[in-house]
């Protein structure tokens, strides 16, 4: 189930957080002033009541800090009335103007998972004919199962929830394998060319090495050859 965590819900939004309650999300609240404590739940999307609201300084801070993942979609909920002087540069993927109808409120917030990380609303990820089921961690290549271990899971899960970024080897240790772990860059290296071996032939690449720099997930064409190989 997708997780949607609500910040600074109010009253008079409970229809809005029904509404997508009954489209199949989990939806959860949360304070501005406490909104990483235990960290986001998975959120795929958060929310943010603005109605009525007038100082956005803790909003903007949320938005640009460092604990709000990538791939989470940001969506702002307005009035009508606070169109004229909405900041679109604030960082939002998108808006809604509440009061809104229940489907386009859900279709909304599908859109934004989508546009953000490619993550459909049943949690499976297609790029091209890779397909990740993130609620069982399983992946497909042209509905092919593919058996990879966790940490090869892992690195492609992160490298494709993060489409065309480029992440440098030691970004990758830091968060596929974590700050505690000791191993070194080859470590990155070996796993990206065990991986590239099972989901990549001649017809599908997915991982590209940015030389010099590290890797990416990107839809290409022919395969890129790994700097370790």
């Amino acid at each position: 189930m997708t997780n949607i965590v609500f910040i600074d819900a109010s009253e008079e939004l409970k229809p809005l957080a029904d509404t997508l309650g009954e489209a199949g999300f989990s939806v959860r609240h949360r304070r501005i002033d406490s909104a990483f404590e235990g960290g986001q739940l998975g959120a795929a999307v958060m929310l943010f009541n603005l109605c009525g609201r007038a100082d956005m300084g803790a909003i903007k801070a949320l938005l640009r800090s460092p604990d709000l993942a990538h791939e989470v979609a940001a969506i702002a909920v307005i009035r009508g009335d606070q169109l004229p002087a909405f900041d679109y540069a604030a960082g939002f993927d998108d808006f809604i103007v509440y009061p809104a109808i229940s489907e386009e409120v859900t279709a909304r917030v599908r859109r934004a998972i989508w546009l953000k990380s490619g993550v459909e609303s049943d949690n499976t990820l297609s790029a091209g004919d890779l397909r990740i089921d993130l609620s069982n961690y399983k992946v497909y290549v042209q509905g092919r199962p593919i058996e990879l271990t966790y940490k090869e899971y892992e690195l492609l899960r992160f490298l494709a929830t993060n489409q065309d970024k480029v992440f440098t080897r030691e970004a990758l240790l830091n968060r596929v394998w974590g700050y505690d772990f000791y191993g070194g860059a080859r470590t990155v290296d070996v796993h990206v060319r065990r991986l590239r071996s099972k989901i990549e032939d001649a017809s599908h690449t997915f991982i590209e090495t940015v030389r010099n720099v590290g890797y990416r997930f990107h839809l290409g064409g022919a395969a890129q050859p790994s700097a370790f190989d």
